[in-house]
């Protein structure tokens, strides 16, 4: 009999989920990048109670209900209330930004700059195809200024702000979120800045600290776990190992994405030219942060 999941088992192999080069000035650094998270929640599926068989989606009008075909559907962006403006399939397509399999940094900022808020999800990026130097000497260089990139990069067909992140070993590539995604806090009622202006006394302020200080530790994730997916999968392995377990027939796995190369030449003379200029000119603007 199958065994249940188990939460202990290794994590599967990074997949590689794009290929293209680091640009900054004249120099180019191919890399891949990898998946560096995993869904750690539970994952419950959609089954027929009577015949145990997977439960898909129907695309449906809301109004009457009826199943809809896909050849009658169309895309449309509600401009007022029950107002829609439809966009063909090919404006849309028109609109995708162009893909250039390049990770373009347009500048380097201390990383204290990016609010955590803006943060959005974490990828490693390893080098390929001769790249081990030149990966290696931007880590360095970003490790000892201080400094992060930020850049944009075209994935899927989708434009993401990111900012490349020296971490140990790794360079990691996290996706930021644009400006205009972030909610702004000026309408919430929060207390004022400052601790007088607060009205916290110092005494209030001391054991605040105390306690802070009293509970603080080194930062160890496994000390942090999830209870909800602990508790239901117990509760799956002791349905396992009583025999509950029933057959159900998967779908395959997509297909792997595209591959592709990139070239490393002369590092000594690349980073020469782009001292002197050779280099693409700096970003005009940065991207915007949430001030207080």
């Amino acid at each position: 009999m199958a065994e249940a999941p188990d939460q202990e088992e290794a994590a599967a192999p990074a997949r590689v989920v794009w290929k293209g080069a680091i640009s900054f000035g004249l120099v180019h650094i191919p890399v891949a990048l990898y998946t560096a998270t995993q869904a750690s929640g539970v994952d419950f599926d959609w089954l027929d109670r009577r015949s145990m068989e997977p439960v898909g989606y129907k695309r449906v009008n809301k109004k009457t209900g009826q199943e809809i075909a896909a050849a009658d559907i169309v895309k449309g962006v509600e401009v007022e209330d029950g107002h829609y403006v439809v966009l063909t399939a090919d404006e849309i397509k028109a609109a995708f930004p162009k893909t250039t399999q390049t990770i373009e940094i347009e500048s380097f900022i201390t990383a204290a700059e990016i609010p955590f808020v803006y943060l959005e999800r974490p990828y490693y990026l390893a080098p390929i195809n001769r790249g081990e130097k030149v990966y290696a000497l931007l880590r360095e260089a970003l490790l000892e200024t201080g400094r992060v990139g930020v850049a944009r990069v075209v994935i899927n067909t989708r434009q993401h702000l990111a900012v490349l992140v020296p971490s140990g070993p790794a360079l990691i590539l996290n996706l930021l979120r644009w400006g205009g995604d972030i909610k702004s806090f000026e309408a919430l009622k929060l207390p004022p800045a400052g601790a007088k202006a607060a009205g916290l006394k110092e005494g209030e302020l001391k054991m605040a600290r105390q306690l802070i200080e009293e509970m603080s530790s080194p930062w160890d994730a496994d000390d942090f776990r999830d209870s909800f997916k602990d508790e239901i999968m117990r509760l799956v392995r002791q349905k396992a190992d009583a025999g509950e377990v029933r057959s159900v027939e998967k779908a395959d796995a997509p297909s792997a994405h595209a591959d592709a190369d990139a070239e490393v030449i002369d590092l000594t003379e690349l980073l020469k030219r782009s001292l002197q200029g050779g280099g693409k000119a700096p970003a005009k603007a940065r991207p915007g942060r949430q001030r207080a």
